[in-house]
């Protein structure tokens, strides 16, 4: 007689179920028994604490996430938005871009290789269930002190894992970033991007429709590595007395991943897939809630038809395991047989594991008998809702008053010089060649812009030479400082530097790295950001797409500095106008544009000189970031500029270094004077070297073209100051010091070789 699993589980109710052990708390398991009129079956408890879990629930954010949605400019280039696999972006001639960021941040710091690597495919399956080719990754990075012996462990193994993933798919690695603070010791940040291209009518979304269609899972077999993984790993605070918090880190297979890439795109070729969803976190549970949620209708599947590599794993396990390289589409049945033929042809197994029904239930089978019957938006799409307390902390007025103004300043032109030099060999301001030298940046050849350019660009037409860029940024410093203002700095220091290689920005997608929500601190610390983020992409007109949040980053009691990391696509109608940063050509103007003041608050000099934290972020006016991109845009499409730089962290003086060692040429300064309250020259010096004030960048102008340029920068009102020449094989601030590139480039390049030795 075969034994309802279902019906025995609301005949006893008295059993006791792990629900603790699996991370859900004591009310949301009564509000589970409360859905099903009864107690879960071990099966459906395990779906429930998955999918329930803050990484897939976004139970903690979704109330403020909605601001996104709210407060969304008006755009006819969105195609598809928040709530898919990835953001769908128009960006003419028919094409259309998908792109996303998110984190394996806690996966990461477990096993840093499997954890990098396996973040790289989970977000390049995102993009394949969108209908489109992947074209680029991304690798926005945190890692802990430069000088703890954790980051030499930590930080090869992330690289290792992103080049040997990314490279062995076939897919340049072209930005992201990479930064060192003590506040990421024990809980880095590895962020991953991904953009693909495809035709607006091969759009594809995860919805199960069409009662009798099948449920197809192919790719790798399912196995016990990652069960729970990054759905409970990223749910919870690292604690040495939690064992059960760090289960089996995801094991990647970039080889059968490109299979699945090329099966899968030739049968979307082929029309015949009606939906389709990738298994990352909560693996199969998540698969399979979502698509019947999604749908029309219900679902029925059978655990026993899923290809194992463990033939000892429970039911359980089955449907919480997130091993890699897999993904379930709804095909039509008289389509099925021309699917599992092209899965052949690439050596991808593929099994028909269940159905559309007409129903409204998502019902799971094992050995016969029914062990999961539920409504799957409650799964899905229907978790907690948490409105959690957050309150400005006691000590944010005490770090704002801390200035950095205050900060002892170098009194002679030795001491500026050595100060330039110990800054552009910081761990943060250094070339990070160590890492990019690690990742194929050109492979399939439409790579035309990558690190250290201020951001990536493909070719998406060979014939027209269209193209998008790319560009990820965040100062967890400033953020720390003022979350609402350092979150508006993160956007718009992404959205200048896509508009310094000449392409327009169009869209956005985010990662919110935040410590416990648990926190009244972090939570405001997390509204704040939002809330900032929000009201700057409507300014600028750059929608959120979508992307991913990440809490309980932080290790006993101790939280990360709170990072958003943006993310800006932008469009380019031709590539071959794209600005380079390097300079190039001797005899080209420098002009700096914006506006310099005293603003050192997060600064990277108070950080490298001082080791200080306190103040004021620089100030953010998105009105001036949107005419100071329009004047860069339009100098690139109308070659009024041979090169661009946007001055971020390190200020003037570290885009001059490393546009000087770019293009392998030298300058000659002449500093702007009356910067600096006390009118002292070298005061002035420093002023304008180290300032990180906003919405500025320093562009090389061919004499030709002076006139021209600084017509247009004055007709529209943008401040435009002549600092210099392209001339020289050193940096020479007149008046204060100079420096060969020789010793620059030495200096520059030899720090992180040697952290990492």
């Amino acid at each position: 007689m075969t034994l309802d699993t279902v019906k025995h589980a609301g005949e006893t109710p008295d059993v006791e179920l792990p629900w603790a052990e699996l991370g859900l708390k004591e009310d949301e398991y009564a509000r589970v028994r409360d859905i099903l009129g009864r107690r879960p079956t071990g099966a459906e408890l395990a779906m429930y604490s998955v999918m329930w879990s803050e990484h897939c629930s976004y139970k903690s954010s979704k109330v403020h996430l909605r601001q996104f949605g709210e407060k969304a400019p008006a755009t006819d280039a969105l195609l598809v938005g928040i709530g898919e696999n990835a953001g769908v972006v128009d960006i003419g001639e028919g094409y259309a871009v998908t792109f996303k960021v998110e984190s394996h941040n806690h996966p990461s710091y477990v096993e840093p290789y499997q954890g990098a690597a396996t973040g790289v495919g989970g977000i390049v399956r995102d993009i394949i269930a969108m209908g489109a080719r992947p074209v680029a990754v991304v690798d926005p990075l945190r890692m802990g002190a430069p000088d703890h012996p954790d980051t030499k462990r930590v930080l090869p193994g992330v690289v290792a894992g992103i080049g040997g993933y990314g490279n062995c798919l076939g897919l340049p690695n072209i930005g992201g970033e990479l930064v060192f603070d003590a506040c990421y010791q024990g809980n880095p940040l590895v962020n991953a991007g991904a953009i693909g291209v495809m035709r607006h009518e091969d759009i594809h979304l995860a919805k199960a429709s069409g009662t009798g269609n099948k449920i197809v899972l192919y790719g790798a077999r399912t196995g016990g590595d990652g069960i729970g993984g990054a759905s409970i790993l990223a749910s919870e605070t690292f604690d040495d007395s939690k064992p059960s918090k760090r289960p089996a880190v995801q094991v990647g297979d970039p080889f059968q991943e490109k299979l699945l890439i090329e099966c899968t795109l030739e049968a979307f070729a082929e029309k015949l897939v009606v939906g389709i969803q990738d298994l990352g976190a909560a693996g199969l549970s998540c698969a399979t809630s979502e698509l019947a949620s999604n749908g029309s209708g219900g679902m029925r599947v059978s655990l026993d038809d899923v290809p194992l590599r463990d033939s000892t794993l429970s039911p359980e396990e089955i449907l919480m395991s997130e091993s890699q390289e897999r993904m379930c589409a709804v095909v039509e049945p008289d389509k099925v047989d021309r699917f599992l033929a092209i899965c052949e042809k690439w050596d991808v197994l593929a099994t028909v594991i269940g159905e559309v029904t007409d129903g409204d239930r998502l019902e799971i089978f094992w050995h016969g008998e029914k062990i999961v019957d539920v409504d799957p938006r409650t799964v899905a799409h229907e978790g907690p809702v948490y409105e959690r307390p957050y309150a400005r902390p006691d000590w944010q007025d005490a770090l704002q008053a801390d200035d950095a103004g205050k900060l002892p300043r170098p009194g002679s032109a030795d001491e500026l010089r050595e100060q330039v030099l110990k800054l552009v060999g910081s761990a943060n301001q250094a070339s990070k060649s160590w890492v990019t030298d690690q990742y194929d940046r050109f492979v399939q050849g439409n790579t035309v812009l990558a690190q250290p350019e201020d951001s990536g660009m493909i070719r998406v037409s060979e014939e027209t030479g269209l193209g998008v860029a790319i560009a990820t940024d965040g100062n967890g410093r400033y953020t720390k400082l003022d979350p609402y203002t350092g979150a508006q700095l993160a956007l718009a220091e992404s959205y200048r530097n896509v508009a310094a290689a000449g392409a327009r920005p169009l869209a956005i997608s985010d990662c919110l790295n935040f410590g416990s929500p648990e926190d009244p601190a972090v939570m405001w610390q997390f509204v704040e950001a939002i809330r900032g983020l929000a009201d700057g992409c409507q300014q600028l007109g750059t929608p959120v797409t979508g992307g991913n949040v990440s809490l309980y980053n932080q290790t006993g009691e101790a939280a990360i500095h709170p990072t958003p990391v943006v993310a800006v696509l932008g469009v380019i109608d031709d590539v071959a106008r794209r600005t380079p940063i390097g300079f190039g050509t001797e005899g080209q103007l420098l002009y700096l544009l914006g506006d310099t003041r005293e603003e050192f608050g997060g600064s990277a000099w108070s950080q490298v000189v001082h080791d200080h934290l306190g103040g004021l972020p620089p100030r953010v006016d998105l009105e001036r970031e949107r005419l100071l991109a329009e004047i860069l845009i339009s100098g690139s499409r109308d070659g009024m500029i041979d090169a661009a730089h946007d001055l971020s962290d390190g200020g003037l003086v570290q885009a001059l270094v490393e546009s000087c060692l770019r293009g392998g040429k030298g300058a000659r300064i002449v500093l702007p004077e009356g910067l600096a309250a006390s009118g002292d020259a070298t005061d002035d010096a420093f002023v304008a070297l180290f300032s990180e004030s906003a919405g500025r960048a320093v562009v090389a102008v061919p004499r030709s073209e002076e006139l021209r340029f600084t017509d247009m920068c004055g007709a529209r009102g943008l401040p435009a100051t002549r600092i210099g020449v392209v001339d020289g094989d050193a940096l020479e601030v007149q008046g204060q010091f100079s420096i060969p590139l020789t010793e620059l480039r030495e200096t520059h390049e030899a720090t992180i070789p040697a952290l990492v030795a």
